[in-house]
């Protein structure tokens, strides 16, 4: 059997250290070349830097505590997701998350499409 065809399991203790963006911290559960999935956990009050994801569309289930995601013109658009809701975030998309509540969040990031995962920049453009 092809060993890429074939069924994984990764146990927390597994995943490995993800790309760095300052204020959130990355663990890669696994890298195919075209499919990134991780978990993510974000310290209470804390800001990422801003970052897109190139070629890769994102999506995102919080699984406790809050984010905040703020993107678009001047980084002004502003969507705040809960335990259990989902976010989207297409490709080249500049956007930051933070966590404007007093506890830890975590979340699940699935990514698909090629080239690096995670770019960081100085900020969007402004509106």
């Amino acid at each position: 059997m092809d060993e890429d065809a074939a069924v994984r399991l990764v146990r927390p203790e597994e995943r490995t250290e993800g790309q760095p963006t300052s204020g959130m911290h990355r663990e890669q559960a696994l890298d195919t070349g075209s499919t990134w999935a991780g978990y993510v956990t974000t310290e209470a009050g804390a800001v990422s830097g801003w970052h897109h994801h190139g070629e890769h569309e994102s999506t995102i289930y919080v699984v406790s505590g809050a984010v905040r995601m703020e993107f678009g013109p001047g980084g002004r658009e502003v969507l705040d997701a809960g335990a259990g809701d989902f976010l989207y975030v297409p490709p080249h998309a500049i956007h930051r998350e933070g966590n404007p509540t007093d506890e830890e969040s975590a979340i699940v990031v699935v990514r698909g499409g090629t080239g690096p995962p995670v770019v960081n920049v100085d900020g969007p453009a402004p509106g």
